[in-house]
């Protein structure tokens, strides 16, 4: 193993672990920190957390058990922090407070700091985040229920979250090398600073600063540092990390995500004709068994091979609505647990092609599926790429999963990542 990642949420995991296959690394993705150290036969191994917003002291240490537990496995490896390309955090954190942390578990008095994407249209320039051709703070990130983020200036955000200093690396240094980006590391350090914002507005930039990183103990980053890291250690793009079983059985999509592009793919679904339960977090709050009602509706469904949707998706007022009458945390969590109980219901009925929208929805479903690792497949949309993993509710059978962030994918992605993965993907 020469790299070992800590994902702050599960889609983010998989997001990572995408760019890392396609890049040529054998990648196992576990599910929370394993019990044991074991026997892992990998390149990379990504730990995906659900700590993007619990708060900080649980994320802090949930991050640095993972990472104990991965320099367990090679202590030399180096370890990469991945978060949210559109920077989810608030003022306390989480982002600041766990990459410190991360610091001195490693022993590193300095790293780096991008969410550059430029794949998904994630660029950073003079510190400042993009989100297409607009700023993070006029996105509609500034909405988000959770984390609204109404700030893109990178190193403001990041300083008001952290003890040590952050300073900038911009595009005029990273466009001269990966020998000029060291040279400015080294002087920002001497400076005093602790942290760099790196400026990112295309791939190759990322490639260059995969090789201006590849010696340090800690980066951290969005998924797309990971473009440019695996050639550093000889990896080469091959079809044989990427490589899954055949795909069989009835499949389903479940979508918790409120994002712009995800209400877009359940609208798009809908329109093709698509069977689709909404799910209205008021009536779930009322309902004596609304979990047995919905796998009442899918039943049948399933039965007859027909492709079903179970969707909580909805625009910024209706959740802001919802939260009001029961309360922010209240209303999220009730969707996650009837979404993962769904899912260990719909693959009990025979689902074995799943695609979950949304990070908090994935982390419940995947924890509800008591799935303990993931072996990552190819890509089906720029940071998304389809998995494999057992589940007990499977009865033993593999299961084709994919954890789609809520941001990600183009608008037809639920129609076409089934025909991706029974066209294109078996092998």
């Amino acid at each position: 193993m020469r790299l070992g990642c800590i994902a702050d949420d599960f889609t983010g995991a998989t997001d990572v672990a995408n760019n890392l296959v396609r890049a040529g690394m054998r990648v196992v993705q576990t599910i929370g920190v394993p019990k044991d150290a074991g026997e892992v036969d990998a390149d990379a191994i990504v730990v995906a957390l659900k700590s993007r917003t619990t708060p900080a002291t649980d994320a802090i240490a949930e991050s640095v058990r993972a990472c104990e537990w991965l320099r367990g496995l090679n202590p030399t490896a180096q370890i990469y922090f991945k978060y949210c390309s559109t920077f989810d955090s608030t003022p306390e954190g989480n982002i600041g407070p766990v990459t410190e942390a991360l610091m001195d578990a490693v022993g590193s008095s300095f790293t780096i700091a991008t969410p550059a994407f430029p794949d998904n249209g994630r660029s950073v320039f003079k510190g400042h985040l993009f989100v297409g051709d607009v700023l993070l703070s006029d996105s509609s990130m500034r909405h988000h229920p959770l984390t609204p983020m109404t700030d893109a200036n990178l190193v403001r955000v990041l300083q008001a979250q952290s003890r040590r200093r952050v300073g900038l690396v911009d595009h005029r240094v990273v466009r001269q090398g990966a020998l000029a980006i060291k040279q400015r590391f080294q002087q920002l350090e001497q400076e005093g600073i602790g942290m760099a914002v790196v400026d990112a507005i295309d791939n190759e930039d990322l490639l260059t600063l995969g090789a201006a990183t590849a010696d340090m103990a800690l980066v951290t980053a969005g998924s797309g540092l990971a473009m440019g890291l695996p050639a550093q250690w000889g990896f080469e793009p091959n079809a044989s990390a990427q490589r899954l079983p055949q795909a069989v059985g009835a499949q389903a999509i479940l979508a918790g995500s409120c994002s712009a592009a995800t209400q877009r793919q359940t609208r798009a679904f809908i329109d093709a004709g698509g069977a689709a339960l909404p799910l209205d977090p008021l009536q779930l709050a009322q309902a004596e068994n609304p979990v047995a009602d919905i796998l009442a509706w899918a039943q049948p469904r399933v039965n007859q091979g027909e492709r079903v949707m179970v969707y909580s998706t909805a625009d910024a007022e209706s959740v802001k609505a919802v939260q009001a009458r029961l309360g922010t945390q209240e209303a999220g969590e009730l969707v996650e647990r009837t979404l993962g109980a769904v899912a260990q219901g719909l693959v009990r009925l025979g689902v074995r092609q799943l695609i979950v929208a949304g990070g908090e929805t994935s982390g419940a479903c995947v924890q509800a599926l008591d799935i303990d690792r993931m072996q990552i497949g190819p890509q089906i949309d720029p940071g998304v790429p389809w998995c494999y993993a057992h589940s007990p509710a499977a009865s033993g059978e593999g299961l084709h999963l994919t954890l789609k962030s809520g941001n990600f994918g183009s608008d037809d992605f639920f129609i076409k990542a089934f025909k991706m993965l029974n066209n294109e993907a078996a092998v």
